[in-house]
Protein backbone atom coordinates (compact mmCIF):
# COMPACT_ATOMS: atom_id res chain seq x y z
CA UNK A 1 0.00 0.00 0.00
CA UNK A 2 1.16 4.15 -0.76
CA UNK A 3 2.53 5.20 2.53
CA UNK A 4 0.23 7.86 4.22
CA UNK A 5 3.14 10.64 3.62
CA UNK A 6 3.40 9.63 -0.17
CA UNK A 7 -0.19 9.33 -0.67
CA UNK A 8 -0.40 13.30 0.70
CA UNK A 9 2.13 14.44 -1.61
CA UNK A 10 0.31 12.90 -4.81
CA UNK A 11 -2.85 14.58 -4.02
CA UNK A 12 -3.33 17.89 -5.79
CA UNK A 13 -1.87 20.71 -3.56
CA UNK A 14 -2.81 24.34 -3.17
CA UNK A 15 -0.68 26.73 -5.62
CA UNK A 16 0.92 29.01 -3.39
CA UNK A 17 2.28 32.92 -4.34
CA UNK A 18 6.00 32.30 -4.57
CA UNK A 19 9.19 34.91 -5.44
CA UNK A 20 11.76 32.66 -5.29
CA UNK A 21 11.56 30.60 -8.92
CA UNK A 22 10.51 32.99 -12.04
CA UNK A 23 10.43 31.68 -15.38
CA UNK A 24 10.79 32.75 -19.01
CA UNK A 25 10.16 31.16 -22.57
CA UNK A 26 13.16 31.31 -24.91
CA UNK A 27 13.28 31.24 -28.70
CA UNK A 28 14.75 28.56 -30.23
CA UNK A 29 14.63 27.49 -33.62
CA UNK A 30 12.96 25.65 -36.48
CA UNK A 31 13.80 22.35 -37.64
CA UNK A 32 13.88 21.05 -40.74
CA UNK A 33 10.14 19.57 -40.96
CA UNK A 34 9.22 22.70 -39.82
CA UNK A 35 8.29 21.70 -36.53
CA UNK A 36 10.37 24.14 -33.60
CA UNK A 37 12.90 23.74 -30.56
CA UNK A 38 11.88 26.29 -27.83
CA UNK A 39 12.65 26.11 -23.66
CA UNK A 40 11.75 27.50 -20.64
CA UNK A 41 14.19 28.38 -18.48
CA UNK A 42 13.51 28.49 -14.22
CA UNK A 43 15.46 30.22 -11.74
CA UNK A 44 15.53 29.87 -8.39
CA UNK A 45 16.42 32.01 -5.26
CA UNK A 46 19.87 31.55 -4.39
CA UNK A 47 20.25 27.37 -2.60
CA UNK A 48 15.93 26.76 -3.84
CA UNK A 49 15.65 23.82 -5.55
CA UNK A 50 13.02 22.44 -8.10
CA UNK A 51 11.98 18.87 -8.79
CA UNK A 52 12.57 16.38 -12.23
CA UNK A 53 9.93 14.53 -13.83
CA UNK A 54 10.40 11.59 -11.59
CA UNK A 55 11.28 13.49 -7.86
CA UNK A 56 11.85 10.90 -5.56
CA UNK A 57 9.71 8.89 -3.20
CA UNK A 58 8.30 11.85 -1.40
CA UNK A 59 9.01 14.65 -3.94
CA UNK A 60 6.32 16.81 -6.18
CA UNK A 61 6.43 15.80 -9.76
CA UNK A 62 5.97 18.74 -11.91
CA UNK A 63 2.43 19.74 -14.14
CA UNK A 64 2.63 20.94 -17.64
CA UNK A 65 -1.10 22.18 -18.81
CA UNK A 66 -0.79 23.64 -22.55
CA UNK A 67 -3.96 25.18 -22.44
CA UNK A 68 -4.80 28.10 -24.45
CA UNK A 69 -1.75 27.62 -26.83
CA UNK A 70 -2.36 27.99 -30.05
CA UNK A 71 -0.81 26.05 -33.71
CA UNK A 72 0.18 23.84 -31.20
CA UNK A 73 -0.64 19.74 -31.30
CA UNK A 74 2.29 18.20 -29.05
CA UNK A 75 5.02 19.46 -26.52
CA UNK A 76 8.26 16.81 -25.77
CA UNK A 77 9.77 18.43 -22.68
CA UNK A 78 13.41 17.52 -23.11
CA UNK A 79 14.87 16.80 -19.13
CA UNK A 80 18.52 17.36 -18.56
CA UNK A 81 20.16 15.06 -16.27
CA UNK A 82 19.31 15.79 -12.68
CA UNK A 83 20.53 15.95 -9.55
CA UNK A 84 20.07 13.59 -6.67
CA UNK A 85 19.92 15.20 -3.41
CA UNK A 86 20.64 13.19 -0.59
CA UNK A 87 19.20 14.32 3.15
CA UNK A 88 18.52 12.88 6.34
CA UNK A 89 15.91 9.59 5.55
CA UNK A 90 15.23 11.29 2.35
CA UNK A 91 16.18 11.05 -1.26
CA UNK A 92 15.15 13.56 -3.76
CA UNK A 93 15.80 14.18 -7.46
CA UNK A 94 16.00 17.97 -9.17
CA UNK A 95 17.61 20.87 -9.84
CA UNK A 96 19.06 23.99 -7.85
CA UNK A 97 19.71 27.25 -8.74
CA UNK A 98 18.18 27.14 -12.42
CA UNK A 99 17.13 24.65 -14.69
CA UNK A 100 16.40 24.93 -18.45
CA UNK A 101 14.28 22.87 -19.93
CA UNK A 102 14.23 22.05 -23.90
CA UNK A 103 10.99 21.56 -25.51
CA UNK A 104 10.31 19.81 -28.62
CA UNK A 105 7.03 21.54 -30.59
CA UNK A 106 4.79 19.98 -32.92
CA UNK A 107 3.20 22.97 -34.90
CA UNK A 108 -0.16 21.74 -37.40
CA UNK A 109 1.16 25.27 -39.48
CA UNK A 110 4.58 24.77 -40.17
CA UNK A 111 4.88 28.27 -41.46
CA UNK A 112 3.06 29.92 -38.67
CA UNK A 113 4.25 31.33 -35.34
CA UNK A 114 3.34 29.34 -32.05
CA UNK A 115 1.63 30.82 -29.25
CA UNK A 116 2.77 29.27 -26.53
CA UNK A 117 0.85 29.06 -22.95
CA UNK A 118 1.81 26.72 -20.08
CA UNK A 119 0.97 26.99 -16.43
CA UNK A 120 3.32 24.98 -14.59
CA UNK A 121 2.68 23.32 -10.85
CA UNK A 122 5.26 22.12 -9.04
CA UNK A 123 7.10 21.88 -6.05
CA UNK A 124 10.03 24.44 -4.84
CA UNK A 125 12.42 23.44 -1.93
CA UNK A 126 14.59 25.16 0.90
CA UNK A 127 14.52 23.92 4.25
CA UNK A 128 10.95 22.87 3.88
CA UNK A 129 9.11 22.39 0.17
CA UNK A 130 5.85 24.23 -0.77
CA UNK A 131 4.31 24.14 -3.80
CA UNK A 132 4.13 26.97 -6.54
CA UNK A 133 2.67 27.74 -9.92
CA UNK A 134 4.45 29.50 -12.73
CA UNK A 135 2.06 31.04 -15.48
CA UNK A 136 4.51 31.93 -18.60
CA UNK A 137 3.39 32.55 -22.47
CA UNK A 138 4.88 33.87 -25.76
CA UNK A 139 4.84 33.98 -29.04
CA UNK A 140 7.63 31.65 -31.23
CA UNK A 141 7.95 32.96 -34.45
CA UNK A 142 11.44 32.76 -35.05
CA UNK A 143 12.20 32.03 -38.50
CA UNK A 144 16.42 30.56 -37.43
CA UNK A 145 17.20 27.37 -37.94
CA UNK A 146 20.64 27.88 -36.12
CA UNK A 147 20.83 26.24 -32.76
CA UNK A 148 20.69 27.98 -30.13
CA UNK A 149 23.53 27.70 -27.74
CA UNK A 150 22.10 27.61 -24.07
CA UNK A 151 19.00 25.51 -25.37
CA UNK A 152 21.80 22.91 -27.46
CA UNK A 153 23.60 22.46 -24.34
CA UNK A 154 21.05 21.89 -22.57
CA UNK A 155 19.87 18.86 -24.88
CA UNK A 156 23.15 17.70 -24.53
CA UNK A 157 22.96 17.56 -21.18
CA UNK A 158 20.42 14.59 -21.58
CA UNK A 159 20.92 11.00 -20.48
CA UNK A 160 22.41 8.60 -22.90
CA UNK A 161 20.29 5.95 -24.25
CA UNK A 162 20.31 2.37 -23.63
CA UNK A 163 22.20 1.98 -26.81
CA UNK A 164 24.75 4.81 -26.31
CA UNK A 165 25.48 3.38 -22.85
CA UNK A 166 26.17 0.20 -23.84
CA UNK A 167 22.53 -1.56 -22.10
CA UNK A 168 22.49 -4.91 -23.50
CA UNK A 169 19.94 -6.02 -21.51
CA UNK A 170 17.03 -4.89 -19.89
CA UNK A 171 14.50 -7.16 -18.02
CA UNK A 172 11.25 -6.61 -15.10
CA UNK A 173 10.28 -9.28 -13.36
CA UNK A 174 7.02 -8.82 -11.61
CA UNK A 175 5.38 -10.02 -8.40
CA UNK A 176 1.51 -9.28 -7.60
CA UNK A 177 0.51 -9.23 -3.86
CA UNK A 178 -3.46 -8.49 -2.86
CA UNK A 179 -3.46 -5.69 -6.17
CA UNK A 180 -0.03 -4.07 -5.92
CA UNK A 181 2.71 -4.77 -8.07
CA UNK A 182 6.53 -5.54 -7.00
CA UNK A 183 8.65 -5.17 -9.75
CA UNK A 184 12.54 -6.21 -10.35
CA UNK A 185 14.62 -4.56 -13.17
CA UNK A 186 17.84 -6.32 -14.25
CA UNK A 187 20.09 -4.56 -15.83
CA UNK A 188 23.57 -4.88 -18.16
CA UNK A 189 25.62 -2.27 -18.36
CA UNK A 190 29.06 -0.66 -17.26
CA UNK A 191 28.97 1.15 -14.71
CA UNK A 192 27.71 4.64 -14.09
CA UNK A 193 29.82 5.96 -11.71
CA UNK A 194 29.38 6.64 -7.70
CA UNK A 195 26.61 5.41 -6.30
CA UNK A 196 24.06 4.70 -8.91
CA UNK A 197 20.55 5.70 -8.67
CA UNK A 198 17.73 3.29 -10.59
CA UNK A 199 14.24 5.67 -10.75
CA UNK A 200 11.47 3.34 -12.19
CA UNK A 201 8.70 4.81 -13.94
CA UNK A 202 5.60 3.22 -14.67
CA UNK A 203 3.97 5.47 -17.54
CA UNK A 204 0.80 5.95 -15.41
CA UNK A 205 0.74 8.91 -13.44
CA UNK A 206 -1.80 7.28 -11.30
CA UNK A 207 0.93 4.87 -9.97
CA UNK A 208 2.95 5.70 -7.30
CA UNK A 209 6.03 4.28 -7.20
CA UNK A 210 8.64 3.59 -4.54
CA UNK A 211 12.33 4.49 -4.32
CA UNK A 212 14.29 1.92 -5.47
CA UNK A 213 16.42 -0.98 -3.63
CA UNK A 214 19.53 -1.18 -5.94
CA UNK A 215 22.44 -3.07 -6.13
CA UNK A 216 25.51 -4.25 -8.54
CA UNK A 217 27.42 -7.35 -9.31
CA UNK A 218 29.76 -6.69 -12.30
CA UNK A 219 28.00 -5.17 -15.20
CA UNK A 220 24.55 -6.87 -13.62
CA UNK A 221 22.66 -3.58 -11.75
CA UNK A 222 19.44 -4.83 -10.09
CA UNK A 223 16.81 -2.92 -9.07
CA UNK A 224 13.62 -3.01 -7.11
CA UNK A 225 10.70 -0.95 -6.60
CA UNK A 226 6.85 -1.47 -4.84
CA UNK A 227 4.10 0.12 -7.14
CA UNK A 228 0.76 0.81 -6.18
CA UNK A 229 -2.22 2.75 -7.64
CA UNK A 230 -3.49 6.04 -5.95
CA UNK A 231 -6.80 5.70 -6.09
CA UNK A 232 -6.58 1.57 -4.80
CA UNK A 233 -7.52 0.01 -8.21
CA UNK A 234 -5.41 -3.11 -9.51
CA UNK A 235 -2.27 -2.36 -10.61
CA UNK A 236 -1.89 -2.94 -14.14
CA UNK A 237 1.99 -2.46 -15.87
CA UNK A 238 2.98 -2.69 -19.35
CA UNK A 239 6.35 -3.52 -19.72
CA UNK A 240 6.82 -1.52 -23.23
CA UNK A 241 5.41 1.67 -21.01
CA UNK A 242 8.39 1.10 -17.94
CA UNK A 243 10.70 3.59 -18.41
CA UNK A 244 14.36 3.24 -16.25
CA UNK A 245 16.63 6.35 -15.65
CA UNK A 246 20.48 5.38 -13.82
CA UNK A 247 21.85 8.02 -12.27
CA UNK A 248 25.38 8.06 -11.73
CA UNK A 249 28.51 10.24 -11.18
CA UNK A 250 29.75 9.92 -14.55
CA UNK A 251 26.76 10.23 -16.73
CA UNK A 252 23.06 9.12 -16.95
CA UNK A 253 21.24 6.54 -18.79
CA UNK A 254 17.68 6.35 -19.86
CA UNK A 255 16.11 2.44 -20.92
CA UNK A 256 12.36 2.55 -22.66
CA UNK A 257 10.99 -0.05 -22.11
CA UNK A 258 12.17 -3.67 -20.71
CA UNK A 259 11.20 -7.45 -21.30
CA UNK A 260 9.72 -10.43 -19.12
CA UNK A 261 12.89 -12.31 -17.57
Amino acid sequence: MIPLLAAMMLAPLPAVAMDVIKGELLQGWVLPDGNRVAAIRMTMAPGWKTYWRAPGDMGIPPHFDWTGSENLSAVDVEWPAPTVFREKNLTTIGYRDQVLLPLMITTPDKGAPVMLKTTIDMGVCLDICVPATLHIQGLIDTEATRAVPAIAASLAQRPYSAKEAGVTKATCTMTVTDGDVQLEASLTLPDAGGQEVVVIESGNPDIWVSEADTSRKGNILKAKVDMAHVGGATVAISRAAVRITVLGSKHSVDILGCTPD
